[in-house]
């Protein structure tokens, strides 16, 4: 950050104290994962058959359509953000193909009516489930998010989801710490439900144990980013289900997704 835009950040923070602790919080978690692991990623091997195993899970078809009409719908949304003089800067934070893939497929697959996510960023895969909803007909997300403080990220949040998208769409701002138990206990039970915020172990393990009780039997738990650390793995040692490891073509990451069977 420049001179200019760290005295508006820490002007910001002074104002909003709440704030100001969340993201001390994160960087003490990020600093303590950099102690325990260093640049050592917890090992995960992708499953080459986990869309048919997903499928299976969630009692739907394989092949599907619903892998054609993402192809086409995530051709268009490159095509709009190149064209777009907002959305600017590289692909950073933002959701991969694979995830993007992933998420659609759940939504056209289970036609779910409550989906709560974590993390926005400049709104990638809010963009693609929103996507999903409008092809369903029905259904809401709700997205919890503490966005970047830097100019550039904090000026791009939710760019990817213009206004004539966000009629199924209640953007939450604040950290999943602060926000997700009472939106979970407002919502009831919820369908699915994806990580992508902070990636510490700490904060992973925090959404997946208050979460996975409110999502329904048949329902999913996702989690983008598995490998920075081991709490994918040590949640699924917890609960019962058979987790699956995907990475899609064109994802960089590997995915962690738990169906829940009752």
């Amino acid at each position: 950050m420049g001179i200019h835009e760290t005295a508006n950040a820490l002007g910001f923070l002074v104002r909003h104290p709440h704030e100001a602790w969340e993201r001390t919080r994160s960087k003490v978690e990020h600093a303590a994962d950099r102690r325990k692991q260093g640049d050592q990623r917890t090992p995960y091997e992708p499953d080459p058959d986990a869309a048919t195993r997903l499928h299976e899970q969630i009692g739907a078809p394989f092949p599907c359509d619903a892998s054609e009409e993402f192809k086409q719908m995530w051709a268009g949304l490159e095509e709009s953000f190149a064209q777009s003089s907002s959305f600017v800067g590289e692909w950073v934070h933002d959701a991969d193909p694979g995830l993007a893939e992933i998420t659609w497929c759940l939504v056209r697959h289970l036609r779910p009516e409550h989906i709560v996510e974590t993390g926005v960023a400049r709104g990638i895969t809010s963009r693609v489930l929103l996507e999903a909803l409008e092809a369903n007909g029905s259904g809401h997300l709700w997205s919890i998010d503490l966005p970047f403080l830097r100019s550039q990220w904090h000026d791009q949040t939710a760019v990817a989801v213009p206004e004539a998208k966000r009629s199924r769409w209640t953007y939450i701002r604040g950290s999943s710490r602060r926000r997700l138990s009472p939106l979970l206990a407002q919502l009831g039970q919820i369908d699915i439900f994806i990580h992508d915020s902070a990636h510490t172990e700490s904060n992973m393990l925090y959404e997946f144990e208050t979460a996975w009780p409110a999502i329904r039997p048949g329902g999913v738990l996702v989690s983008h980013d598995i490998t920075l650390n081991p709490a994918f793995r040590t949640f699924t040692q917890r609960v019962p289900g058979d987790p699956i490891f995907a990475r899609y073509e064109g994802g960089g990451s590997v995915v962690g997704l738990l169906v829940k069977t009752g």
